[in-house]
């Protein structure tokens, strides 16, 4: 059910490193962690930093309106 949420969205990002970061950070965000930052949420994925949800959330280009 989740791949199926996370498949609605993915086409409003035109590069795989945003949209696989967006699928992990919607991840992050249903888990069952007791603090949900960036570190956190990449920690969560396998990431040793948190530069991959910042960047999502501050510099990735999307479509908001598709």
């Amino acid at each position: 059910m989740l791949a199926e949420v996370l498949g609605c969205f993915a086409g409003r990002f035109g590069r795989v490193e945003p949209r696989r970061a967006a699928g992990q950070f919607v991840t992050g965000l249903l888990s069952e962690l007791e603090v949900k930052t960036c570190w956190q949420l990449a920690e969560q994925a396998g990431h040793a930093r948190p530069d991959a949800m910042q960047r999502l959330l501050y510099r990735a280009v999307w479509d908001a309106d598709a």
